[in-house]
């Protein structure tokens, strides 16, 4: 493919010519080439790197010109690598395009009674964590996800999901306007006053085939609106311990419990992780670098071993309680929540490495749960994310079930093979309650799926990057997919899946209905995709929602 003339930005043409093939190369990484790259065929004919506005224009313009598709990347961090393309198709790569000093902005708050909260006008180049740190200096928060290299892009388009899901709902719904550049290379603003259908398409519809997503304003919240000192401030606990299936159960029978209970307060936030060893747990925790000769003790005498560079596996909490008016109270009971916890502070009886619990705004609370490394194992990988309505977990035995689950990867006895090759990333999250503003903002004007759920289950398997690794992950994960979706499952009764987690078959039109509930939203979606992209110019790849002409 050829270069687009007159574009400033850097481009990288597909080529097999070695010498220029290692630039090539270098560029067209993401987090899915590890695994998807062949198979997927994410060898975009051209990789482009935008400098500006005018320089997207010309590469829409290209495209449309010469039959060529676009894919939007802005952090590349989906699982199934939707924001690449194939030989006949550009890669626009966002990631330090807008990054200039109005690229992240506090505008006036707009007049009561539409709202009352702050707007930040940011691009989809910032990260997660550079997003956050903004925040923070301005005693401003939003909820949004745990990894700080993730970019705005397709976060908000995905949903956003986070540690602040249950107290303050998701990332998308707080974007209050969508800056874009179009399919005739046009500068677009949608709000939902302005055109509510494609504003409900583009926030949780598939990612990148609207158009070409430069900004969001977005509604954020003021610290001083949920932290007021003396005994109604922000409360949070940070848990590590050692690895045990004891643990697992004690911690994730609060997740169902908390899951099964609809009328649990807003104010509560809970998230168990579970962990492979060699992960990279600084990334996560940093502060046990504060006290690291006493961690590495306990270590020691844990497993036996002395100067062993691989962290072990782990399980690690994160608990939350945010007053949401001067009236919430930090109370004995709100501390009974905590203290379930705290009494698991023992080393000799259950292997605990640390506990902390901050009590700080929620500008800084946020910044507690970031995880600072692009991926948590650097393998290949087989993704599960299981989404469930169900109020019968503990009835259920679900815990018992999922936690036997992790034991035959985690443990070496159990199975020595599955040890050896694979490395799970576990990380298991309440939403439930008819109170979580994940579910209360279920209709909002975006498209975002299964907004009746009350856990998100996020099994991750990274392996090997060899045949046997390969196959014992499909193997495990395979026994996962029977156990968590089906009309005898303890989990959910049917398999729903969410876009930011994709897996399986990508090719969205026959997958549509693990993503969305209905096909009569699949298809309103669909006529929006239509509208916004009439010579599929943003149809990359299969994982898109079919355009739908009336």
């Amino acid at each position: 493919m050829e270069t687009i003339q007159d574009f400033r930005g850097l481009q990288y043409p597909f080529t097999t010519d070695p010498v220029p093939r290692k630039q090539y190369d270098a560029n067209n990484v993401e987090y899915a080439t590890s695994t998807h790259q062949v198979d997927h065929d994410m060898f975009p004919g051209l990789i482009a790197f935008p400098h500006n506005d005018e320089d997207i224009k010309k590469a829409v313009t290209y495209a449309k010109d010469h039959g060529y598709a676009i894919s939007v990347m802005s952090g590349g961090h989906q699982y199934s690598g939707a924001c690449s393309t194939h030989g006949n198709g550009i890669q626009l790569n966002l990631k330090s395009t807008y990054k200039g000093p109005d690229d992240l902005v506090v505008l006036p708050h707009l007049p009561a009674p539409n709202s009352n909260r702050p707007l930040v006008y940011a691009s989809v180049s910032h990260s997660l964590g550079e997003f956050n740190k903004f925040l923070r200096s301005h005693q401003f928060f939003v909820p949004h996800g745990q990894c700080a290299d993730v970019r705005l892009g397709g976060h908000a388009q995905t949903g956003g999901y986070g540690q602040l899901g249950r107290s303050f709902g998701l990332f998308g719904d707080h974007i209050w306007g969508i800056r874009m550049i179009n399919h005739e290379g046009e500068i677009q603003e949608v709000t939902k006053g302005s055109d509510p259908e494609l504003f409900y398409a583009i926030l949780g519809g598939s990612p990148g085939n609207f158009g070409v997503i430069t900004h969001y304003t977005i509604e954020v919240h003021r610290d001083a609106e949920h932290d007021f000192g003396g005994t109604t401030r922000p409360h949070g606990l940070k848990g590590i311990w050692l690895y045990s299936e004891l643990m697992v159960k004690k911690l994730l029978n609060e997740v169902a419990a908390m899951a099964d209970n609809l009328e649990s307060p807003r104010n509560f936030d809970l998230c168990v992780s579970v962990l492979s060893s060699s992960f990279p747990m600084f990334k996560l925790m940093p502060e046990l670098r504060d006290n690291l000769g006493a961690v590495l003790e306990r270590i020691a005498l844990a497993l036996g071993v002395n100067g062993d560079t691989r962290w072990p596996a782990c399980v690690v909490l994160y608990a939350q309680w945010v007053p949401m008016n001067a009236e919430d109270k930090y109370t004995d009971k709100v501390d009974a929540w905590f203290k379930k916890f705290r009494a698991l502070d023992n080393f000799w009886d259950y292997w605990c490495l640390h506990i902390s619990e901050p009590v700080q705004p929620m500008s800084k609370m946020t910044g507690e749960w970031l995880f600072t490394r692009s991926r948590e194992f650097d393998h290949p990988y087989e993704k599960r994310t299981y989404m469930t309505n169900s109020t019968t977990l503990v009835q259920d035995n679900w815990v018992d079930q999922v936690a036997e689950r992790i034991h035959q990867v985690l443990y070496p006895f159990k199975n020595l093979a599955l040890w050896e090759n694979c490395f799970l990333s576990v990380q298991i999250q309440c939403f439930g309650g008819k109170h979580s503003q994940y579910y209360v903002n279920r209709d909002n004007g975006t498209s975002y799926s299964w907004r009746d759920s009350t856990v998100c289950q996020v099994l991750d398997c990274f392996h090997m990057d060899s045949e046997q690794g390969k196959a014992l992950a499909l193997e495990w994960q395979a026994g996962n997919d029977k156990l968590m979706c089906g009309e005898h499952s303890p989990y959910s009764k049917q398999d729903k899946r969410v876009l930011w987690a994709s897996y399986g078959d990508w090719d969205m039109d026959k997958s549509w209905p693990f993503y969305y509930e209905s096909q009569a939203k699949y298809e309103r979606i669909g006529r929006q995709r239509f509208v916004a992209d009439p010579r599929g110019t943003f149809t990359p790849n299969p994982f898109n929602v079919k355009a739908v002409k009336d």
